[in-house]
């Protein structure tokens, strides 16, 4: 029987290929993080970006989010296509600690109200 490990799992992009590559012509948007605001529900939003891979953006989401790999996979294309996506919400005091971990990774990742 062979041991499948959860990278296994993770789809194969063209060699080379950045995350967000597509859009060079795309504008930088710099957005503030809001005043923490305990209790009240935020989203945990990711921007699109020309230097993380699809994998490597995939992987975070199942690790740092729980996602499944699905799950991750349409954020993943969401953010690409669109420029963001939401990819939880919950109280700021939850999402706080995700988005840093994002953001340690590499991500571009901000907490909206």
């Amino acid at each position: 029987m062979t041991t499948m490990h959860s990278c296994d799992l993770l789809p194969r992009c063209a060699p080379g290929w950045r995350f967000g590559e597509s859009r060079p012509d795309e504008e930088e948007t710099v957005v503030e993080e809001v005043d923490e605001d305990i209790g009240h529900e935020a989203r945990l939003v990711v921007y699109n970006d020309d230097f993380n891979t699809f994998d490597w953006v995939i992987q975070c989401f199942v690790e740092i989010l729980g996602h499944t790999v699905e799950q991750a996979e349409q954020l993943a294309m969401l953010i690409h296509f669109k420029g963001k996506a939401t990819v939880k919400t919950d109280s700021f005091e939850v999402l706080r600690p995700l988005k840093d971990a994002l953001v340690e990774r590499g991500l571009s990742a901000v907490i909206e109200q």
